[in-house]
């Protein structure tokens, strides 16, 4: 690259520069002898500002899309009113709900999904009962609006009869480690009387009054109208459910069965838990106390299993 090199005078003072020009070998290869870089485009004036309300009102907008994204098809948080599944889940825990793991259709094998399994505690919508349908009456208790939170003992296709404390699934005890509890008001956690050994293969607890061994398969209307006062079998996409309270519980053995649609999720842990029960403080500050006072601490963030 040749260079031209130019003298200045600047108040009397000679000022020496050195100016770099382009080689005639370089002009050789740019077109018409201008350098291949193109002029840079105009810049387009941006517009006014946004106000901080209009940048609040985006970030709201996109907060509720998400989470309407995702309580229709990941997680829900459901609050447990009854006392059917005391102990594993107690009167006023707040729930998550894992709706992605059983959602409908074929299940992939690069996402988290899979069939539901024996022993699974799913959240669902109560079907409703056929078989004495006055029990649907309760404002509490509507077919398909209220949840419910049971733990699944049946699959399609499987043969259930009870026996005493015993579910017989297929011929076959289910393994179940059965612990003596007294229920005493139906809100605080039951009273263990009697913890047996577990067994191996005993994965979750149940509870039964002590003494009531003989359980009247015939007081069940489950299997006196569908089951001939024996032995019901599941019928194909539909699941057999209890709670795990088994004395105090209207379940599959009163209802019937829990359809494939029906079933919201799993579920997965304790988020919030707080005791109803406890006596209030009064309005104003005594809310804030009573957050701080009746919530169970030591529950939250327990798995659900």
């Amino acid at each position: 690259m040749a260079s031209i090199t130019t003298e200045k005078v600047i108040k009397g003072e000679t000022e020496t520069t050195t100016e770099a020009n382009t080689s005639t070998f370089s002009r050789i290869f740019n077109r018409n002898g201008n350098s291949k870089n193109p002029p840079l485009a105009p810049v387009k004036p941006k517009g006014p500002p946004k106000s901080v309300w209009r940048e609040y009102f985006e970030s709201a907008v996109v907060t509720v899309i998400m989470a309407l994204f995702g309580m229709t098809f990941i997680v829900q948080a459901v609050k447990v009113p009854t006392g059917s599944m005391q102990n594993t889940i107690t009167i006023g825990d707040h729930l998550l709900v894992n709706k992605f793991i059983f959602a409908p259709g074929e299940s992939l094998p690069f996402l988290p999904q899979r069939e539901i399994h024996r022993g699974d505690i799913i959240v669902f919508k109560y079907p409703g009962n056929p078989y004495d349908p006055r029990r649907d009456d309760r404002p509490d208790n509507k077919p398909i609006l209220t949840n419910y939170v049971k733990r699944v003992i049946g699959l399609p296709g499987d043969r259930i009869s009870l026996d005493g404390k015993n579910v017989i699934v297929n011929g076959k005890v289910l393994p179940e480690h059965r612990i003596d509890a007294i229920d005493n008001n139906r809100k605080d956690p039951l009273q263990i009387i009697k913890t047996p050994p577990r067994e191996p293969n005993e994965t979750y607890d149940v509870y039964y009054r002590p003494g009531n061994d003989e359980d009247d398969t015939s007081a069940y209307d489950v299997f006196t109208k569908a089951g001939n006062g024996k032995e019901v079998v599941i019928p194909a996409g539909k699941y057999f459910v209890m709670g795990d309270n088994r004395d105090n519980s209207e379940d599959s053995r009163f209802w019937g069965f829990v359809p494939r649609d029906l079933v919201i999720g799993r579920a997965m842990f304790v988020y919030w838990s707080y005791d109803e029960s406890a006596p209030s403080s009064g309005g104003g500050l005594g809310i804030i106390i009573d957050f701080f006072k009746n919530t169970r601490w030591s529950r939250t963030g327990t798995l659900v299993r």
